[in-house]
C-alpha cells in the first residue's frame, strides 16, 4: 500500500516535498516512480528511481527543478519540487514495481504494479 502525502497551493516559484510512504513488503526491493494528471490530460510520467537509488530518470519538463529520492529506513519516497509552475498543477501519484526495471523502462506506467492515491499540487498565484 502506498500513501502520498505534502501536496497544497504554492505560488509560481515556490517549493513542496511531496512523500509517498510504502507499507508491506520489503521498500528496498522496489522500484518507486511519481506520475502526475492535470485536469483534462493523459497521466505522465515524471520521475522514476530503481530499487538501489543509484539510476534516476526525470521528465523533460522537470529536469533540473525536481529531485527524487528514498529513505529505506523509513520506507519512504520523495519527491522534491522547486521552481514550481502554474503548468505543474496536477495529483500527483507515487507507484512501486517489485524487483529490477531496466532504464529504459523506468518511465512507463504500465511496469509499476501499486499506485498511491494522488495528492494534489496546485501552483497559482
Amino acid at each position: 500500500q502506498l500513501q502520498a502525502s505534502g501536496g497544497g497551493l504554492v505560488q509560481p516559484g515556490g517549493s513542496l516535498r511531496l512523500s509517498c510512504v510504502a507499507s508491506g513488503g520489503t521498500f528496498s526491493s522496489y522500484a518507486m516512480s511519481w506520475f502526475r494528471q492535470a485536469p483534462g490530460k493523459e497521466r505522465e510520467s515524471v520521475s522514476a528511481m530503481d530499487l538501489s537509488g543509484v539510476t534516476r530518470r526525470y521528465a523533460d519538463s522537470v529536469k533540473g527543478r525536481f529531485t527524487i529520492s528514498r529513505d529505506n529506513a523509513k520506507n519512504t519516497v520523495y519527491l522534491q519540487m522547486n521552481s514550481l509552475k502554474p503548468e505543474d498543477t496536477a495529483v500527483y501519484y507515487c507507484a512501486a514495481r517489485n524487483g529490477r526495471i531496466i532504464s529504459s523502462y523506468m518511465m512507463r506506467a504500465g511496469v509499476y504494479d501499486y499506485w498511491g492515491q494522488g495528492t494534489q499540487v496546485t501552483v497559482s498565484s
